[in-house]
């Protein structure tokens, strides 16, 4: 077994169509996937498409899906990516089927240009550019 210290790894975004989640995540924000898994948790089925860190030493973001439960809630998880420009996001967020629901701001306090908006299934993520 090796010595790998506690880390935080990935962050997992339950969806109801894995697949149109996959044409979205990789239309806006260029995820390249690595691996796809069909598994069960607690017994249930599941699911996941998996996607190469988009930074060096960064976490990977799943996607997931039970295929025994129609819906999950929208409102589990804030998923945050950052873009060197958001001046594309408005088109190429529509363009694969979600919403721009509050137009980039800058927050000069923070060191950075924020907008939000919702995947095509209506989960909100926050999108940032640096400063």
């Amino acid at each position: 077994m090796a010595d790998t210290p506690a880390h935080f790894s990935c962050t997992k975004l339950i969806v109801a169509d894995l697949e149109s989640a996959h044409a979205f995540y990789t239309s806006v924000f260029g995820l390249q996937e690595m691996a796809r898994v069909d598994a069960a948790i607690e017994g249930r089925p599941i699911r996941e498409i998996m996607f190469h860190p988009t930074a060096p030493g960064g976490s990977t973001f799943v996607l997931l899906t039970y295929p025994d439960t129609q819906k999950p809630s929208l409102s589990e998880a804030i998923t945050l990516f950052i873009m060197p420009d958001l001046a594309a996001l408005p088109e190429k967020v529509r363009a694969a089927g979600g919403r721009i629901t509050d137009e980039a701001r800058d927050m000069p306090e923070h060191g950075v240009r924020v907008a939000f908006a919702r995947d095509n299934e209506g989960h909100l993520i926050e999108i940032v550019q640096m400063l």
